[in-house]
Parts: C-alpha cells; sequence; structure tokens
C-alpha cells in the first residue's frame, strides 16, 4: 500500500467471514484504528468510517492517569 500522499487514509476490506472492515492508517502506514465490527453492505462500513472521520477532529481526549481532560 503507498501512503505516500494522504496523511492518513481510511482502508476497507472484507474480512474472512465476508463483512466489510475498515482501518485507519498513519502517513507512515502504522495502524491509527480500526472498526470494532464488520458490516454486510460496503456503504455501511464507508458510512462508518466517515462518522469516525467526521467527528475525530473535535473529540476531547480523557486522560484516565490524571482524570483530567487533555
Amino acid at each position: 500500500m503507498d501512503m505516500a500522499e494522504p496523511d492518513k487514509a481510511f482502508v476497507i476490506y472484507k474480512d474472512v467471514s465476508g463483512e466489510w472492515r475498515w482501518t485507519l492508517y498513519a502517513r507512515n502506514s502504522k495502524k491509527i484504528a480500526d472498526g470494532a465490527e464488520g458490516y454486510k453492505n460496503k456503504a455501511d462500513c464507508i458510512h462508518g468510517a466517515r462518522l469516525v472521520a467526521a467527528i475525530a477532529t473535535g473529540t476531547n481526549i480523557w486522560n484516565s492517569t490524571d482524570n483530567k481532560w487533555e
């Protein structure tokens, strides 16, 4: 996979049970995140990835060690 262009990218694929899944990769091809569930329909998988992409920029970070928001 050539990840040279985008800073990060979602990759969708079919798993061994035939369900669609997504994985988010950084520019260096390291996995950042993946979906916790498989999808029967490719469109639902893409929708799930787009939901994550849409909310991730404004997501807060909870520091559970110091019990505070970062």
